[in-house]
């Protein structure tokens, strides 16, 4: 949208009210090479443009200031009620669940009701509160409302999503005969057709399509982002610019980064933030799992601590996953563990592949399985499935393949192999085994930290524990740290 003004200093004031510091700026190339000052400016003071899901923040940025606005407001005039989306799913759609009847929650109804009502949202609900048949209501209501010569797409960040996306939406509709999945459904992952002329929707990537020109989005009237905190921020603005005739617009997300930035910048290309409901609430109702974590903070001796005070983070990284007592402890943890268990790490050649191999020569009562960056997508997905039937298998996986919107119901355990402060990665990684399944009761995560602080020093990954401490404590877990002498 235009933001016009005759005056140069609101001008101003606008450019300077939508410019952002990147968290990190000062250790990203491009800054340090005085390429860029490492802000994102949302508002072009030479073309007057702003992005439309920003238009709310315009509002509260005028009103503060007693500014006049005149002229567009991107709102629909449109009030569809809440029973007649809870009916239109229920007894139209009536998904299934591997064979089983399931029906609408109260909060999926609410979500999906916004998005349509307001043709642009960003959907903010946590993992296991149902997105895809949130994605999947939505796509079956625009299929049948919107023009049948255009297309649908959704956007997914990573190959494994698009397969578990295809057979979810497989399984909502099997008992369904006017809708065939394998009909209405094209995949596009790296190397594949990006378009099937028999096909009206297209699950995809961003990696697959984000170089394509204006005229193949021209083919879309409605996009979904699924997980769009995870798109590259330059590629997804690409993607959305090029969707200019786009109108109906759906973001989702379980995590934002906590960042007035990360927010706006997603915000301005979906629409409004939708706070659909909260972990807390969906455990209270017995939605998810019961839920413990135990922080296991790994105490090194001080010959080690001294070796290593005052490291650069990358350097204390190296050290601790290549350290053998400490391998050894997560594979004697693994072992003792009771249900299916997921073993996250962040290096596979230095620490995934070495854990993997001592799990699996140390575990012979379990079936031990290895996920990464390089393993075929088609081979995720069967292991995904496989672990539904076992009863005591491990998946040592990377953070970048498992942490994020890969579905396990029976998943008891996950031990976090390697350290992390991130926000994102650290709650996403926990909503692999909220599901609820009558196979658990409660769902543990077990968090391995370590202590190489020396005198009054901190060493990093001790600081990140900490943030991550006061993640928990924001998302109100039960939480206890257990203090290991790695050396005993």
């Amino acid at each position: 949208m235009k933001v016009q003004t005759d005056e140069r200093g609101i001008q101003k004031e606008l450019n300077s009210f939508f410019t952002f510091t990147v968290p990190g700026h000062e250790y990203m190339p491009s800054y340090k090479s005085r390429i860029w000052d490492g802000k994102i400016k949302l508002y072009n003071i030479n073309t007057a443009e702003l992005y439309v899901g920003l238009y709310d923040h315009l509002v509260r940025f005028c009103s503060d200031r007693g500014y006049d606005i005149d002229g567009y407001c991107p709102k629909p005039n449109r009030e569809i009620s809440n029973d007649l989306i809870k009916n239109f799913v229920d007894n139209h759609l009536q998904p299934h669940v591997n064979g089983e009847r399931i029906f609408v929650r109260e909060h999926q109804v609410d979500a999906i009701t916004h998005s349509i009502n307001n043709d642009r949202c960003l959907l903010l609900s946590p993992t296991g509160s149902g997105k895809s048949l949130m994605i999947y209501a939505l796509l079956r209501y625009y299929s049948d409302t919107l023009d049948p010569s255009k297309k649908l797409l959704i956007i997914v960040p990573t190959t494994s999503l698009v397969s578990q996306m295809h057979s979810d939406f497989g399984d909502y509709s099997s008992n369904d005969e006017s809708w065939d999945v394998s009909k209405e459904c094209h995949l596009v992952t790296a190397g594949k057709d990006k378009v099937d002329p028999n096909k009206r929707v297209v699950i995809s990537t961003w990696q697959s399509i984000h170089k394509m020109g204006k005229k193949y989005f021209d083919n879309f009237s409605a996009v979904f982002g699924d997980e769009c905190h995870l798109f590259k921020a330059k590629s997804l603005t690409s993607i959305m610019t090029k969707l200019g005739d786009c109108k109906y617009r759906i973001g989702t997300t379980g995590t934002l980064d906590g960042t007035q930035c990360h927010k706006l910048v997603i915000e301005g290309l979906f629409g409004s933030v939708y706070n659909v409901t909260s972990t807390k609430t969906l455990i209270e109702k017995e939605i998810l799992s019961d839920f413990e974590i135990e922080c296991i903070l790994l105490k090194h001796s001080e010959e080690f601590r001294q070796k290593h005070k005052r490291v650069t983070y990358q350097e204390e990284i190296d050290a601790i996953v290549k350290y053998d007592k400490r391998n050894d402890f997560i594979t004697k943890l693994t072992k003792s563990l009771k249900g299916n268990t997921l073993v996250l790490f962040q290096y596979v050649a230095k620490h995934g592949r070495p854990l993997y191999e001592q799990i699996k020569e140390n575990c012979p009562e379990k079936d031990v399985y290895f996920i990464h960056g390089g393993t075929e997508t088609e081979l995720r997905e069967k292991i995904r499935k496989l672990m539904e039937k076992k009863d005591n298998a491990v998946i040592v996986a990377s953070y970048g393949t498992f942490s994020t919107g890969i579905s396990i119901r029976k998943l008891h355990n996950i031990v976090f192999a390697s350290p992390s402060k991130s926000r994102i990665r650290v709650l996403q990684s926990i909503g692999r085994q909220l599901r609820k399944s009558e196979h658990k009761e409660t769902a543990r995560l077990y968090d391995i930290s370590d202590d190489i602080c020396w005198k009054k020093y901190k060493n990093h990954t001790y600081r990140h524990y900490q943030e991550r401490l006061k993640i928990y404590e924001a998302e109100n877990f039960s939480c206890k740290t257990v203090i290991i002498n790695i050396n005993e």
